[in-house]
């Protein structure tokens, strides 16, 4: 499922890093858009293919501590997000949404008991900080920035799914 997941959130961030990104970088992020896209259907194939297994969110503690993370994430994206669009801020949104995921990683460390989740956490939470003033250096919006860094992160955990699956060290 990581594969899945992380897949599917990797083209969703490339997306939004299409925003406004200096027109050399269309392609590429139209690539990546496509590689995370591959790398998820393969992980639903694969996560089809094993529906049955038991997961981290098989135990109901762990899928109550999900659910109950998930929505504190969706709440405090959604408000601060509400925040900036009535300050108009919007140029602060992607990288507001990226902090917050970023955190809810660290909590759902202790539901799947994977370590790892902190190092995501890490990056989704650099990257939010610096992609404003980057963006602003480079003259690009700062979805750009925070969309690519996002997007590879994701796709980064999204092979290690893979990589995790097939038993690759």
């Amino acid at each position: 499922m990581y594969a899945a997941v992380f897949g599917m959130f990797s083209v969703s961030w490339f997306g939004w890093a299409q925003e406004n990104p200096k027109k050399s970088w269309r392609v590429p992020l139209g690539i990546a858009s496509g590689l995370g896209f591959i790398v998820c259907g393969i992980g639903i194939y694969l996560s089809i293919g094993h529906w049955g297994e038991a997961t981290a969110l098989s135990d109901p503690e762990a899928f109550t501590n999900y659910v109950t993370f998930v929505w504190i994430e969706f709440v405090l994206a959604a408000v601060g997000a509400i925040v900036l669009l009535v300050k108009k801020h919007k140029e602060y949104m992607a990288p507001w949404i990226a902090f917050v995921v970023g955190v809810h990683f660290i909590w759902l460390k202790a539901v799947f008991q994977d370590p790892s989740l902190y190092v995501l956490a890490g990056l989704l939470i650099i990257v939010s900080i610096v992609a404003i003033p980057i963006s602003k250096r480079m003259q690009v919006a700062s979805s750009a920035i925070t969309g690519i860094g996002a997007g590879t992160s994701l796709f980064a955990f999204a092979i290690l799914g893979l990589l995790r699956f097939f038993n690759v060290s």
